[in-house]
């Protein structure tokens, strides 16, 4: 009785049908649980690291040097034989931080925190989500998890995410670069994208998404040199029969922080100038109006130690913000895969 429905065939059916069910449900909560560990691990690596991200915008500005926190730069006014040398350079680290505490309080150490929160959650999400959603396709099409599968997955990822979030961290940008006098009032996020919005128009929210683009190569670099040092991790403990997964010990996530921290002052070092180029492009009433031509004007007029201005304290600051971002993620991930 082959179609019997407590027979081998009828089971064997019921079965297929289970799997096929189940298999056709993963995809779905795959992309659920990364878009939650994604979430998860931006927001723990980003509340704490505000006050270095408002230094290291300001930094970036064009404007820190038409502010009297350098004094060569007032001795300089005027002399226009001058304009085609370098910059003066720029006030370090801890003297902008000071200088920032000093003159405006230190509410304005969080300026910007309020977008930040509000898209740091929902970009980490939507670009891990999209990582492994399309490292899973193109796995099962390249090589399984060669570089070249990293890379695209990467490039992917960055381009998505650079899109959708870009008005969120341009009224993040501008709040970070409009200084105030301590105790005066400053405006709120609302306030500021209401102002972009009549000022220049849709348009205007996608400022500096060119240079957002560009910097897709550091995202790139980052999780290539990241999934290698993973592999490496893996290979080490488990050296006959590598798992999907590390286990959940201190020790691997403490390895996997490391991986991230390397990985990521790598991709910073070589792929930073975008920054740089990014910010410049979001300031308000900006002369620069394309990547190239910014890129052009700033090593011209600044010299080409300028695109690399701020990027001690984006060390500094991302860094630690990766290591808690990317084992934030692993965790999440491990944990939830283990338990459902």
């Amino acid at each position: 009785m082959r179609g019997a429905p407590g027979g081998p065939g009828g089971r064997l059916r019921r079965w297929r049908r289970r799997g096929a069910a189940e298999r056709w449900a993963m995809p779905e909560h795959s992309t659920l649980l990364h878009l939650l560990a994604g979430g998860c691990g931006g927001t723990a690596g980003a509340i704490l690291t505000c006050p270095l991200e408002v230094v290291k915008t300001r930094l970036q500005s064009s404007q820190v040097t038409l502010r009297p926190l350098c004094l060569s730069e007032i001795q300089l006014r005027g002399m226009s034989v001058r304009l085609m040398n370098p910059a003066p350079p720029s006030p370090g680290v801890l003297k902008l931080l000071r200088a920032i505490l000093e003159k405006e309080g230190l509410r304005s150490l969080f300026r910007g925190l309020g977008p930040n929160l509000v898209g740091v959650a929902p970009s980490r999400a939507m670009y891990f989500a999209a990582y492994s959603g399309v490292k899973e396709r193109l796995n099962a099409v390249l090589v399984p998890e060669s570089k070249k599968v990293h890379m695209l997955s990467a490039a992917s990822a960055g381009i998505t995410s650079a899109t959708l979030t870009n008005p969120i961290w341009l009224v993040k940008t501008r709040m970070q670069l409009e200084a105030r006098v301590k105790g005066e009032m400053a405006s709120n996020a609302l306030q500021c994208a209401m102002h972009v919005y009549r000022t220049e128009g849709l348009r205007g929210f996608y400022r500096g998404i060119t240079a957002s683009y560009a910097g897709v190569s550091e995202t790139i670099i980052h999780f290539v040199i990241y999934e290698a040092l993973k592999q490496q991790l893996r290979n080490s403990h488990h050296s006959l029969s590598p798992p999907l997964t590390l286990s959940p010990n201190s020790h691997d996530f403490l390895g996997l922080m490391g991986a991230a921290a390397v990985s990521k002052t790598c991709a910073s070092c070589i792929a930073y100038p975008h920054e740089v180029i990014r910010t410049r492009l979001r300031e308000e009433g900006s002369r620069y109006r394309s990547f190239v031509q910014t890129l052009q004007l700033v090593v011209r007029e600044e010299g080409p130690l300028a695109l690399y201005r701020g990027l001690l304290a984006h060390l500094i600051r991302q860094i630690p913000n990766t290591a808690i971002m990317m084992a934030t993620y692993e965790f999440i991930v491990h944990l939830a895969s283990s338990t459902l």
